[in-house]
């Protein structure tokens, strides 16, 4: 113990080197040294391996909220203008005051109804979006990812013209490419003296595209609005106003602007209350998993108390001679608090590493997995995504790595007081 030895008097500083010395070669002493390695390295791995997940889970939460939220907002409008104003005269000049509301990006009048489409030998629903040529290029994640042909022919010809795109998944299961014929047929398109009669059409498939989503990718078709209009007797009226604004988590404040613009015969709603059991449910999810998850953080903590009580036990021999040597309380209690507190610290930082090196490179792990498998870990037919997705969240990881360490910290105070409560003179007595 010399070389351990504590100043006379107790003058050193708090945390002086020797006190990390001394918990540093508490920490590493052997079983037969009165060390208890193994309980140690215990909590080290389940430190580590709780925060390391908590970063992964919260992360791949985070990216796929982030890519749901990307993709739905991308493909549909974050504000939806609908009521009387859709029809006539009135509609154009209402999305042209709309366009001038601070924080608005794109407004256009859109019809949306369902259809039938035929192929050469297979029959589906579809789901048709009539939308004016300038609005599609536009919109850029469907003109953006056409996968086969392109938008060259849309919106050209009488009423538009015959020219439309299919989804990816609907043109493979309808078997149909760019330059085939689809045909439509609209359930109440002919208006004749007894009511509304079905309307059958072909139409040239002009291009292909492939949002990422399977439930856009295997239901969608558009079609020119003026189209549309005449297809599903919609003359000289629109199903909605569909407006994309800038942040489309402000869509809810920009709500009023809007109502004003387009007059008062609109009905304006906004993205949250068109989903808004979709979008609480994962709110509610997400915040669920964090307090499991951080449960789980707390008791792999908890292991540190073991070890300590343990570590204090046995080393109350030597607590005993650093008192009667001159260490206070506040020393052995320091030292015991390093010992406790140095595995925690060291178990967040492993996970924190292990974590943010597996959300960078989980692409890659995805493709390994499934290739050392030979299974689908990500299906898009189940999770509507292509690939695995995380977004990494810095501000939780500071969360998740404060939360580590205070649970780490708070574990170590009960055995570290305990050691320097302990009477010197019981603690010699048998020795």
């Amino acid at each position: 113990m010399s070389e351990a030895a504590a100043p006379v008097g107790g003058r050193a500083p708090p945390f002086g080197l020797w006190e990390r010395m001394l918990a540093g070669r508490y920490l590493r002493a052997k079983r037969s040294q009165g060390g208890v390695a193994l309980i140690s390295i215990i909590s080290f791995i389940g430190i580590m391996l709780a925060v390391a997940t908590l970063i992964i889970v919260m992360s791949v939460m985070n990216g796929f909220r982030a890519e749901l939220l990307g993709r739905i907002l991308g493909f549909n409008g974050h504000v939806f203008v609908t009521g009387p104003v859709l029809d006539g005269e009135a509609r154009d000049p209402a999305v042209q005051r709309v366009l001038k509301v601070p924080g608005v990006r794109q407004a256009a009048p859109v019809v949306e109804a369902q259809a039938i489409a035929m192929g050469p030998t297979q029959i589906s629903g579809a789901i048709v979006r009539g939308l004016a040529p300038r609005d599609l290029q536009a919109t850029a994640i469907v003109a953006g990812n056409i996968t086969r042909g392109s938008l060259r022919g849309f919106g050209e010809g009488e009423y538009g013209g015959d020219v439309i795109l299919v989804g990816d998944r609907l043109a493979q299961a309808l078997g149909v490419g760019p330059g085939d014929t689809l045909t439509l047929i609209s359930p109440s398109g002919g208006a004749t003296a007894f009511g509304g009669t079905p309307l059958q059409k072909p139409y040239t498939v002009g291009g292909v595209f492939s949002v990422g989503m399977s439930q856009y990718d295997q239901a969608y078709i558009y079609m020119p609005f003026e189209q549309a209009q005449l297809f599903f007797g919609r003359e000289g009226t629109a199903d909605v106003i569909e407006i994309k604004v800038a942040d489309p988590d402000k869509a809810p404040r920009l709500k009023a602007a809007i109502n004003r613009a387009a007059g008062p015969a609109a009905l304006v709603t906004d993205w949250t209350q068109r989903d808004s059991s979709f979008w609480g449910a994962l709110k509610v999810e997400r915040n669920v998993m964090r307090l499991i998850l951080m449960l789980l953080v707390a008791i792999a903590a908890m292991n540190i108390i073991s070890g300590l009580v343990m570590l204090v036990k046995n080393k109350g021999r030597d607590i005993a001679i650093l008192r009667t040597m001159g260490a206070g309380q506040g020393s052995i209690l320091r030292i015991f608090f390093m010992s406790g507190a140095s595995i925690g610290v060291l178990g967040t930082l492993a996970g924190l590493l292990i974590g943010v090196v597996f959300c960078t490179f989980i692409g890659e792990i995805q493709q390994f997995v499934e290739w050392a498998t030979g299974q689908a870990v990500f299906s898009s037919d189940v999770y509507f995504l292509e690939r695995i997705p995380a977004k990494v969240d810095w501000m939780e990881v500071v969360i998740i790595t404060s939360w580590a360490l205070g649970m780490s910290f708070l574990a170590t105070l009960p055995p570290a007081w305990r050691a320097s409560r302990l009477d010197p003179v019981e603690a010699l007595r048998y020795e």
